[in-house]
This record gives C-alpha cells, structure tokens and sequence, in this order.
C-alpha cells in the first residue's frame, strides 16, 4: 500500500507559539496527513522560533521593524512561503492584519485559531468580554481566513465552562488547554479533506462512519473535558 502523501504545513506566530508546540506535537504521530515544514514569527525575539528550531523545525524571523511599512513586510513573509511551498498556512497568534491579496493567493489553504466561539467576541479581549457579558460558556474556533477579521467559514469549535470564580487569567489559561486539542483536530479534517472552503462556506465531506455515529460527534465540534464542569 502506498503511503499517503504528507501536506506541506506553514505556521505564522507572533510570540510563544503553543499553538504551533500542539501542531507539531500531532504531526510526529506518522499517520497526521501534515508535517511542519516551516515556522515564520514577525519578531525575531518570538519564543515561538526557539521551541520550533528545538524540535529540528526551520525557524524565520521576518521583523517587521526592519521594513519600511506593512506591505514590504508582508512581501518578505510572503516570499519567505514561497520558498516553503506549503499546501497549508496556519495562523497560531499571529498578530498581523493581513491584506486581501494574502489572504486571496492562499484562499482555501489559510487557517486561524481564535479565542472565542465565533462569531462572538471578534477581535481581542474575549476573555474578558465573555465574563463582562455573563457568558456560562466560553469557547475556541478553527476557520478559514477570509478578508473579512475572523469572519471567516468556521472549520471547528471546542466550547468549556466559565466557572462561577473565574478571572479572564484562569478562564483565558483553561481555553487555552482546549485550543491545542482543537486545532490539529480541526487542521486534519483540512488536510484530509473532511471541510474545505467553498463559495465562502465552510463545506463537510460525507463521514465513512455509520450516519448514526456521525451525528453523536459530528467532525465540527469537538467535545473538550472543561465543557463537563460546574
């Protein structure tokens, strides 16, 4: 038997990059359909490039101080991609806006982690915002990258509980638990082509499992062990 081809994957990170630790620990499972063939962080002191070097992964720095503007530094990150060749970007704390023209030349191919269950609370302070709102749940999405911030067809969700004590500190530490389970589940059902992008939506292939199994844990979403608490 053939074996099946590993996607090419990309990560774009801007500080410790524990999203890219919890990528790269799924992809030394052989049988993940991704490997990491590239980490690129904005800041060249990004903790992130140290762990991805760590673990034998090619680490970039692409500085943004060092160029003139926004469009000549997303330029060099984009050149930096090319010579990567990855069939998948993935964003993991990257905190840049990109421009439509990124976003277009890997529409379908570029995926983002947020810190809430989209679409509520875009943007930053989630966490926060969440206790603000008297939220009883907090959650992470996976989605695809549109040029619309974090508007983009949603891949996958993990939802937990926000506790009656917590602070945007402890809620923000446990989503964070949930978000390195849910984002290589959600960027496997990508590489193997289980959701794809399509006419703005997020589109789910048929499941090989029975319809009944597939219904009591749909691919989308991904039931996390903070969601059973209180």
């Amino acid at each position: 038997m053939n074996a099946v081809r590993r996607q090419r994957i990309a990560i774009l990170i801007s500080g410790r990059g524990t999203n890219m630790s919890a990528l790269a620990a799924a992809c030394m499972d052989p049988t993940y359909p991704g490997q990491i063939v590239g980490v690129i962080a904005n800041h060249a002191d990004a903790p992130g490039l140290e762990t991805a070097e760590r673990s034998g992964i090619t680490a970039i720095a692409v500085e943004q101080s060092a160029f003139a503007d926004r469009a000549k530094h997303e330029a060099a990150v984009l050149k930096a991609l090319d010579d990567l060749k990855p069939d998948v970007v993935c964003l993991a704390g990257y905190m840049r806006i990109l421009s439509e023209g990124f976003v277009r030349r890997y529409s379908g191919r570029l995926v983002n982690i947020h810190p809430s269950l989209l679409p509520l609370f875009p943007g930053l302070d989630t966490h926060t915002r969440a206790l603000a709102t008297g939220m009883r749940v907090h959650g992470c999405t996976v989605h695809f990258v549109t040029d619309r911030m974090d508007e983009g067809p949603i891949i996958a969700q993990a939802a937990i509980a926000i506790e009656p004590d917590d602070t945007a500190e402890t809620l923000g530490a446990r989503l964070l638990r949930a978000e390195h389970r849910l984002y290589p589940h959600a960027l496997k059902l990508v590489l193997d082509g289980t959701v794809r992008m399509s006419n703005g939506r997020a589109i789910t292939k048929g499941s090989r499992k029975s319809a009944e199994d597939n219904t009591a844990n749909p691919p989308h979403i991904l039931v996390s062990p903070e969601a059973r608490s209180g």
